[in-house]
């Protein structure tokens, strides 16, 4: 993929992101791959408001070296570690969404039982991963396990990430994930009642 047209891509689902409710303020990251070593990603604690192509990092998910001043997201290694260990997807977005949000804080896999939900999310449970601090490596490593073959996982206290081939199939994950997660809920609620 061009450098050029990910910058834009990823700045606008940035804009996206916060427009569709799924982070607020400067949380959330969003990441394309560009080629076999290197990826774009969303600058670290800067309004998406405010963000314009140029502030998008290019960045080497081998090495962690970056191009410019402009320091990237702080989600970066988790990123890189999607990206080294399945080729096959070229991107990914970190979420603070509600529902999903939720579930993560209550640090509790999720049984996916609509059929269609399942297919988009490429698996029938949800996990999520043991909590950890942000930018850590538990963090890291533990999301990049907990995602194991589905599109999402769950990340403890700390909200999901989502993957996909693209960034439209990333944003279709990111809503079935948040339907799947509300549902879950809703069975508890019915089950109290």
């Amino acid at each position: 993929m061009d450098i050029r047209e990910a910058r834009i891509m990823v700045c606008q689902s940035g804009k996206r992101l916060l427009q569709e409710g799924l982070v607020a303020r400067t949380w959330g990251n969003v990441s394309v791959r560009v080629s076999d070593t290197h990826m774009v990603i969303t600058p670290s604690g800067r309004p998406y408001t405010e963000l314009n192509p140029e502030d998008m990092v290019l960045v080497n998910f081998y090495t962690l070296a970056f191009e410019g001043n402009i320091k990237p997201s702080s989600e970066l290694k988790l990123h890189c570690e999607v990206y080294k260990s399945r080729p096959h997807i070229a991107a990914v977005i970190h979420t603070h969404q509600m529902y999903a949000s939720i579930v993560a804080a209550a640090q509790k896999d999720v049984v996916v039982s609509d059929p269609g939900h399942q297919v988009i999310l490429g698996a029938s449970l949800i996990k999520a991963a043991p909590y950890a601090l942000p930018n850590s490596k538990k963090i890291t490593f533990g999301t990049e396990k907990a995602i194991g073959s589905a599109n999402a996982a769950l990340m403890s206290n700390h909200g999901c990430v989502c993957i996909g081939r693209n960034l439209e199939d990333v944003f279709s994950v990111c809503k079935t994930l948040e339907d799947a997660c509300a549902l879950y809920i809703s069975s508890f609620k019915t089950k109290a009642a």
